[in-house]
């Protein structure tokens, strides 16, 4: 007679109903993006970079009022993610899963690198339902297409890569949403050096508050706080379903920046 086969765990994303949740400002949009689908952010003393999904090009702009300072064409495919490492952008060019070094002038590729944990994305037992941006609701809707055949998708095998990113102590911080993992990279060598869990199926944008990395899920409209040594979640912040869904995002002298792709730019105090 044969041995009852054991039985196993459902998966579940990580528990955060007993996670603390921080009181913030209002969100207050502050300005409009200068491209079509704002996707990622970096705060810098020069300026706010922003990184668009719709046209490829990055954008450094004033915080005060999203004046461009510099606009530049870049190699990205469909980019989410932006960081500077001191001398040159980082992009994360999502539907190509490559990670791209630019130069902060000219938007030229100085390197490229294969995303780690790119891929297929997947669904999971427990996680949140996709969510679109509330702001979408108050835009005409699109004209009706004339009909055709309808055809059968093509199966994607091919995935994607990276969102968020963030430069520290000489490495490069990604969000990968396929593998719904943060990871920590030494770019001299292309390795991987630790690596933790996010909450959710979205993860984007990441930004530092002190030594702890908050991170976006865009499905789960929130933030998340981690401890980058452990990767446990400290802390929570919740968006309300009426506020702009964040996507890309940066934290400056206090204050978390993010953007909706539907074309603008939030601020928060912390």
């Amino acid at each position: 007679m044969l041995a009852a086969a054991p039985a196993i765990s459902a998966a579940r994303p990580i528990d955060v109903s007993g996670i603390p949740v921080r009181r913030v400002g209002k969100v207050e949009t502050v300005f409009k993006s200068p491209g079509p689908k704002p996707n990622g952010l970096q705060a810098t003393e020069e300026g706010l970079w922003i990184m668009d999904q719709g046209d490829n090009h990055v954008y450094l702009v004033s915080y005060e009022d999203g004046k461009v300072l510099r606009d530049l064409p870049t190699e990205a495919d469909r980019a989410s993610g932006i960081t500077f490492d001191g001398e040159a952008l980082w992009l994360a060019s999502t539907y190509n899963r490559e990670l791209i070094r630019s130069d902060a002038k000219s938007g030229k590729t100085i390197k490229k690198h294969f995303t780690p944990g790119a891929g297929v994305i997947y669904r999971m037992a427990g996680d949140a339902a996709g969510r679109s941006s509330p702001l979408l609701k108050s835009q005409p809707p699109p004209a009706t297409a004339p009909a055709t055949r309808a055809r059968v998708p093509r199966l994607n095998t091919t995935g994607t890569g990276a969102h968020g990113m963030e430069w520290r102590d000489d490495r490069l911080w990604v969000t990968v949403p396929p593998s719904r993992m943060v990871y920590r990279i030494d770019t001299q060598e292309w390795l991987v050096e630790a690596s933790f869990s996010t909450v959710g199926n979205r993860p984007h944008g990441i930004g530092w508050e002190g030594r702890f990395l908050w991170v976006t899920d865009s499905n789960l409209n929130a933030f998340f706080k981690h401890d980058t040594s452990t990767g446990a979640v400290v802390e929570k912040i919740q968006l309300a379903d009426s506020d702009p869904l964040p996507h890309g995002m940066t934290i400056r002298n206090g204050a978390l920046w993010y953007c909706d792709d539907v074309g603008i730019v939030c601020r928060l105090e912390l």
